[in-house]
């Protein structure tokens, strides 16, 4: 029996769990299925329960929970031998103050660099600090975040690009790559909500280049769903790429709309079912 928590894939069984923690059904339910389908959206408390009591689980969101936040994402980074700009994690401001006292001086980066609250993604939450006073800022609003109980931030070196990066959307197997690039130079991040524009066709020997990244990141994780997003230093010329970071829940513009995103999934899931023999 195929069972799927997804509200567009169509399964032997489909239950919705969404925007509460599974319970006795689903976990009857999951008992019985040689195979699970999760939604982008699910909780770990719905991928726990599926892991303990099924072995075909899709998608695979063990990185993304053993690996929180962009804190966590720097964790796996490193864990695996990963390339990635030189980055400093805080999970508190108390942990901040601690590891730079006696003043901001005790930081090893130069401005400007980039400051990311550990929560958020699609470039959310990511700020360029140009001065003492920016930082002094954003270390204000971190307090604020605080009091409403979300914690922690990274500081990552600015790597110096042509405003763009390589969104490369992993689907299954399926990889579709393409440029995000920024034409407003008071505009920090390329985002397509930030009004980066999306550009499929240029520098193709680096796109591939992106998606070799990505395979290997893909190889060590088992990462199967997920927005990848790297950087090509501008003085690099054809080096490797740097990752910055993994969405778990992207953007769908990029790779023609929602449509075509849900029959590539229900596409690459079909797949899978068959190499697992169903």
């Amino acid at each position: 029996m195929i069972l799927s928590f997804h509200p567009i894939i169509v399964a032997d069984k489909n239950i919705i769990c969404a925007g509460r923690d599974p319970g006795k059904e689903e976990l009857d339910a999951i008992k019985q299925a040689d195979a699970v389908i999760l939604p982008q959206g699910c909780r770990q408390t719905l991928y726990d329960m599926a892991v303990a009591h099924c072995q075909n689980i899709f998608p695979d969101y063990h990185a993304k929970f053993k690996f929180p936040g962009k804190i966590g994402q720097t964790g796996l980074f490193a864990h695996f031998d990963l390339p990635c700009p030189r980055t400093e994690t805080f999970t508190s401001l108390d942990d901040f103050f601690h590891k730079t006292r006696p003043s901001h001086q005790a930081l090893s980066f130069d401005y400007p660099f980039v400051f990311k609250f550990d929560w958020g993604g699609e470039g959310d939450n990511v700020k360029r600090i140009n001065s003492l006073a920016e930082f002094d800022s954003i270390l204000a609003k971190a307090a604020s975040c605080e009091r409403t109980g979300q914690y922690g931030f990274i500081i990552q070196e600015f790597i110096q690009t042509d405003n763009r990066s390589l969104r490369v959307a992993v689907i299954g197997q399926k990889r579709i790559s393409y440029w995000r690039t920024q034409s407003d130079p008071d505009q920090f991040g390329t985002a397509i909500a930030k009004g980066a524009e999306i550009d499929s066709d240029s520098d193709p020997v680096k796109q591939r280049t992106g998606i070799k990244m990505v395979n290997r990141l893909c190889e060590k994780t088992g990462i199967n769903l997920a927005g990848i997003d790297l950087i090509f230093p501008e003085t690099s010329g054809t080096a490797d790429p740097l990752f910055l970071e993994i969405n778990y829940f992207f953007g769908r513009t990029g790779i023609g709309g929602s449509e075509r995103f849900y029959g590539l999934l229900e596409e690459e899931v079909r797949i899978w079912l068959k190499n697992l023999g169903f």
